[in-house]
């Protein structure tokens, strides 16, 4: 029999992969998420929390970023 499930592949740096994997284990976005973990740089995801993930990286990206102020202008 076939087991067919609707996803995204998701491609990463294993650093992101382990960000990833810790908001699915710590149910952080309302619920499990990763469908399939593939190898080290692959993630089999649900389609329907894409934004939602999308949103959640976007913020930590923002955390992580160094703000750059122009000097003497």
């Amino acid at each position: 029999m076939v087991n067919v499930m609707k996803g995204v592949l998701v491609e990463c740096d294993p650093a992101m992969k382990q960000f990833l994997l810790h908001l699915d284990e710590t149910l952080a976005l309302g619920r499990k998420f990763i469908l399939q973990d593939l190898d080290e740089t692959h993630l089999f995801i649900s389609a329907d929390i894409v934004e939602t993930l999308q949103g959640r990286v976007d913020d930590l990206m923002d955390q992580l970023s160094i703000p750059v102020h122009e000097k003497g202008l």
